[in-house]
């Protein structure tokens, strides 16, 4: 297995590598929902033929998916052993949170690859379809106790036999869907990348034959869990423990715990998240599978010389009980998934902030901010609008933050205005940075940003929020400041509101020419503030980012008329602190 030639390995792994590419190419340019075809919130791969173990994942698909669509390949593999029915031309659907899944609106689809007659891998595509029925258009339910609120949930079952459409299948989730024609264009656009997936495969066995394809991805593998294990090895041996909080769930305004003791022993690593809240009444419960995923994202992030395959998490050892809501089961509600999974990673990022400081980030913004407008069109069709937004990164040994960025789960993009008011009855009113929301350091958080929408449709446009950190704000790392918390405000006819509940609201109706307006919160601050050099700071508020009263607040410099430094008085307010 290692005598591959060096050379022809690395042409194999970016044939591979292209491959999945090429699949996410296909379904971003050909997806109605702009949360794929802009934001880029789907995922393709090649998976092991018996375990399910991710072979390839591509370079702009969502990385949340990586981890987790091993265990949705798991599931279709089990399921085809019990019916026994396994044959070309197969394609499984699904949208189980608690098999392999997310939550119900990301849709996966299976399908097996033969070779001479004989399974050589499965393909797999997954992506977030944008209403699968439920209580809440969009389905991001604040308020849902349990995940029949949330929407319909598929079991892995036969979307094709033998290449033939199961229009039956297509009945059912054409009817329970408020869009039923954005998520036909989006399954079809899922079934042409597996196409091409499938033809690309083919052509690249013709071109080297089944066993070298075979021995290169062994070696990949092998090697990935090789260089996780000798970056574990660099560690100092210890257990390194890190708890934050989720705002609430929903239903009960009090936090949820989210614990964790990262153990460093030799070349293993064990994450053990027992000490984490128990399950949940409302949506921020997570299942097994989903924490494993977040878990590869945060390691992926500390470790970014590691390949994304099934490799780097072998050295890895997980305790995730299903006595916390990090390992639930049906029927918990899951559709908040997107902010737990944050504070996931956020815990393994302050976990490894006491492990090597010295390669720690600050906290990103770490919330969604997942926004649903929707209402009715004037010839009687729906309109659903959801979108996530964007924030600021943490500062990190080399630079500030990243401004406006999407959270560390993903590669997506945050939508354009100009797409999603072509697309519905709203206007953008407000689309900026938000001064002195990141954290204050050495290396200062990014910004978070002000995003105000004004409806208008000439009925009510129902709105739902289900975001976080509006009561625990992102964390910084080796003396680094904490950054801005979230807020949301809307429209009433009493004048501006916020929720009970913070950072979560469902059943607000705005009308006409009103507002919602979010303001999302910067990411965490890397070092000691008061010794950032006062000529940055000084260009930090010429720019807009803090104003001259944050200057002078967190890194003690005053800055003068014209905006220079006035060297005396930083001199002798930086002497005081």
């Amino acid at each position: 297995m290692s005598d591959i030639d060096p050379i022809l390995l690395a042409v194999l792994n970016g044939r591979l590598v292209q491959i999945a590419d090429e699949m996410d190419a296909t379904l971003y340019r050909s997806a109605f929902n702009p949360i794929i075809a802009e934001a880029h919130d789907a995922c393709h791969g090649l998976y092991h033929a018996e375990t399910g173990a991710t072979l390839v994942q591509g370079t702009t698909g969502l990385p949340i998916f990586v981890g987790a669509m091993a265990f949705a390949v798991k599931a279709v593999i089990d399921k085809a052993k019990v019916d026994g029915n396994l044959e070309e031309g197969d394609t499984y659907i699904f949208n189980d949170p608690y098999d392999g899944g997310t939550h119900l609106n990301d849709f996966r689809l299976v399908r097996p690859l033969f070779w001479n007659g004989k399974l050589f891998c499965w393909l797999a595509s997954v992506g977030h379809w944008l209403d699968v029925g439920g209580n809440v258009p969009g389905n991001f339910n604040a308020k849902a106790t349990e995940s029949f609120q949330e929407g319909f949930r598929i079991p892995p079952v036969k979307l094709t036999r033998a290449g033939v459409m199961q229009h039956d299948i297509i009945d059912i989730l054409g009817a329970n869907s408020r869009v039923p024609q954005s998520n036909w264009g989006d399954l079809n656009g899922q079934l042409n990348a597996l196409d091409l997936g499938e033809r690309r495969v083919k052509a690249l066995l013709e071109d080297y034959g089944d066993d070298l394809i075979v021995t290169a991805m062994d070696v990949l593998t092998a090697r990935a869990e090789k260089l996780m294990r000798a970056n574990i090895a660099a560690l100092p041996d210890g257990t390194y423990s890190y708890d934050d909080f989720l705002d609430n769930d929903g239903i009960t305004d009090k936090p949820l715990r989210i614990a964790l003791d990262l153990t460093v022993s030799g070349e293993t690593m064990r994450l053990d998240f027992s000490r984490s809240s128990p399950p949940c009444d409302g949506p921020l419960n997570i299942a097994l599978s989903t924490t494993v995923a977040c878990c590869y994202v945060a390691l992926k992030h500390i470790f970014t010389d590691v390949p994304a395959n099934a490799g780097c998490l072998a050295p890895i050892d997980f305790v995730i009980p299903d006595t916390t809501l990090l390992g639930v089961s049906a029927p918990r509600p899951v559709g908040g998934y997107t902010e737990t999974i944050l504070r996931v990673i956020d815990t393994v990022f302050g976990a490894f902030a006491k492990v090597a400081p010295e390669r720690a980030n600050g906290s990103p913004y770490a919330t969604i901010n997942a926004l649903s407008l929707s209402g009715w069109r004037e010839h009687g069709r729906r309109w659903v609008m959801f979108c996530f937004f964007g924030g600021g990164l943490g500062g990190n040994p080399e630079t500030d933050g990243l401004n406006h960025g999407n959270n560390p789960i993903s590669t997506a993009t945050i939508p354009p205005a100009e797409i999603l008011e072509s697309l519905y009855p709203v206007m953008f009113t407000q689309w900026a940075l938000r001064p002195d929301s990141g954290g204050p350091g050495f290396n200062r958080g990014g910004l978070g940003a002000i995003y105000e929408i004004e409806a208008l449709a000439d009925g009510a446009t129902d709105v739902s929020l289900l975001g976080e950190r509006g009561k625990f704000p992102p964390f910084g790392v080796n003396g680094g400041g904490s950054a801005a918390l979230n807020s949301f405000f809307y429209d009433t006819a009493d004048g501006e509101k916020n929720p009970s509940m913070v950072s979560k609201v469902a059943d607000v109706k705005i009308a006409k020419g009103q507002h919602v307006r979010l303001e999302t919160p910067g990411g965490g601050g890397f070092g000691d503030p008061l010794t950032r050099d006062a000529a940055r700071v000084a260009r930090d508020v010429r720019l807009g980012y803090i104003s001259s009263e944050a200057a002078r607040r967190d890194y003690r410099v005053v800055i003068g008329e014209g905006g220079a430094v006035d060297q005396a008085a930083t001199t002798t307010l930086r002497s005081e602190a």
